[in-house]
């Protein structure tokens, strides 16, 4: 057995009773989702999947959808241009607030619903038809797979989404988003109505968290510089008025959704997502907080967490009569584990015969979490794997 996926199993076990909030309800479709619902799923550097709980429930990507959304108009028209319409700024209010910039009628940031809308309309041209599917087929690129439309919450988005429109004739009558008010409007439902699993989101923010690189299919999805500005404008912006705790707490850019999903990034680490629909009163996954917060603390994912020079572990094999030994060096965080717990691997099946040792004492520092790994990967071998720390 892996042994990430039961540290990940209690953590979702810790939060699983924690039945507080109330799912949205602004239309048909969200308010009938079964709210005990829970699932978590991590991807690492080798783009392994690592995920527990209902990882295969599909629900709508609603507001998650904006910072690829973002990414993708950026990768279009270039910072200087998307940024001339849209703010980069918290707003400290909340997501659907009818709030622009005096003089210019910029929207705050691109996370809010009317900087959504303005990004949505700078990312793509044609009819709304049209625009929905490059959305879509960028969004499917991020994910690694081709993702769909539920089109009853589409419908159920289009039809009860008045104040979106209201937002969107404003943006028009400062010059913000260009043409057809409704073809824009339109394209945005749909953006929201996009069809994922914890695991898509795990690997979409993974594809963040690399710069731009999907880590499990290997393809470059956007830019380096793209990818560093989407995950900036998270940092700061990406849970509304909640934002500032959230950068306390957890320290991990991240996006939230109505669906109940969260998606948070530790850049260069781990691209990361949590699905439970009870939401709180800004908007946000109570379960889903929860289990970031945790996974913050106790796995070292804090951007702000101090870090020796060295941040990823070296590794040097050395091979001796019947036996490996593994030197590690530098330090030894979450993520480096899961490379080391690879390199195990590989070498516990190539060399069946000899013992392996994992000498960690030339490490630097070692987080916790990755020492727990290491160790239960040394239970899981039956005897042929040693520590010496």
């Amino acid at each position: 057995m892996d042994p990430i996926a039961p540290m990940l199993e209690a953590v979702l076990q810790e939060v699983r009773e924690d039945t507080s909030g109330a799912v949205a309800d602004y239309i048909p479709q969200l308010a009938a989702a079964p709210p005990d619902r829970l699932a978590f799923a991590v991807v690492g550097p080798r783009g392994h999947v690592f995920s527990v709980g209902d990882d295969e429930v599909a629900f709508t990507i609603q507001s998650v959808s904006k910072p690829f959304v973002l990414a993708l108009a950026l990768e279009r028209l270039g910072r200087d241009a998307v940024f001339a319409r849209v703010g980069v700024e918290p707003s400290g209010e909340p997501f659907n607030a009818i709030s622009l910039e005096a003089g210019t009628g910029r929207p705050a940031n691109p996370m809010v619903n009317a900087g959504a809308i303005a990004t949505s309309g700078l990312a793509a041209e044609g009819s709304a038809a049209e625009r929905s599917s490059t959305l879509r087929d960028t969004l499917s690129r991020f994910a690694g797979r081709s993702l769909s439309i539920d089109e009853e919450v589409y419908l159920g988005e289009s039809e009860t989404g008045h104040r979106n429109r209201a937002l969107a004739h404003l943006l028009r009558s400062h010059g913000i988003i260009d043409g057809d008010v409704t073809t824009v409007v339109e394209t945005y439902f749909r953006q929201c109505s996009i069809l994922v699993t914890v695991r898509d989101l795990s690997v979409m923010a993974a594809t963040l968290a690399f710069g731009g690189v999907n880590p499990v299919t290997g393809e470059r999805v956007v830019r380096e510089a793209v990818a560093r500005d989407v995950v900036s404008v998270m940092a700061s912006c990406g849970m509304y008025d909640y934002s500032g705790e959230w950068m306390l707490r957890v320290g991990m850019p991240a996006k939230s959704g109505v669906s109940g999903d969260l998606m948070a990034i530790a850049p260069s680490q781990f691209g990361v997502a949590t699905f439970s629909p009870r939401l709180d009163r800004h908007g946000n996954s109570v379960r889903g907080i929860r289990v970031l917060e945790r996974l913050s603390e106790e796995f070292g994912m804090h951007v702000f967490e101090p870090h020796e020079s060295i941040a990823e572990p070296g590794i040097r094999i050395e091979r001796t009569d019947g036996a490996v030994i593994v030197h590690l060096g530098g330090e030894l965080a979450f993520s480096g584990a899961a490379r080391v717990v690879g390199v195990l691997r590989d070498l516990t099946g190539a060399d069946s015969e000899s013992d392996v040792l994992v000498d960690a004492s030339a490490l630097a520092r070692a987080h916790p979490a990755a020492l727990s790994v290491l160790r239960a990967q040394l239970e899981t071998e039956g005897g042929r794997l040693h520590f010496t720390q």
